[in-house]
């Protein structure tokens, strides 16, 4: 599979997809989760609860990979950053509130409702911050 352009790999995760968060676990074994992320050119944001078992485990290692790969149907194709994440305490319920914009229809009660529960636990989030040290594509 070939690499993607910059301007390829721009249009590709301007589309809304999920990212696949790899991180290591205590015994140094990888574990991922899906997220939303935001990627702006530069940095790459997701964001979790201060307590979360991603916290826990980018405080002891804060190395990850974040994979984006295509939807169903469409031609493949995937962005993986890696490196480093940063968590920061600022933010977070904006990234949150951009980041529900994105991926959920808001007209929706309930996806509001859950909004409006983090906009009241907002103290308790957290944003982590990657900028990539490789970007890799195919």
């Amino acid at each position: 599979m070939a690499r993607m352009s910059v301007a390829q790999r721009e249009a590709f995760l301007a589309t809304v997809r999920l990212g696949l968060l790899t991180m290591l676990r205590e015994d140094g074994g990888p574990t991922a989760v899906p997220v939303w992320f935001e990627w702006d050119g530069t940095a790459v944001r997701v964001f979790t609860g201060a307590e979360s078992l991603k916290i826990k485990r980018l405080e002891r290692d804060p190395r990850i990979s974040l994979l984006v790969v295509n939807n169903v149907g469409e031609p493949e194709g995937w962005v993986a950053f890696d490196g480093r994440v940063t968590i920061k305490t600022e933010g977070a319920i904006e990234l949150a509130e951009r980041l529900a914009e994105r991926y959920w229809d808001m007209a929706d009660p309930n996806y509001e409702a859950v909004l409006d529960s983090w906009r009241q636990g907002a103290a308790n989030l957290r944003v982590l911050e990657l900028v990539p040290e490789v970007i890799r594509t195919g």
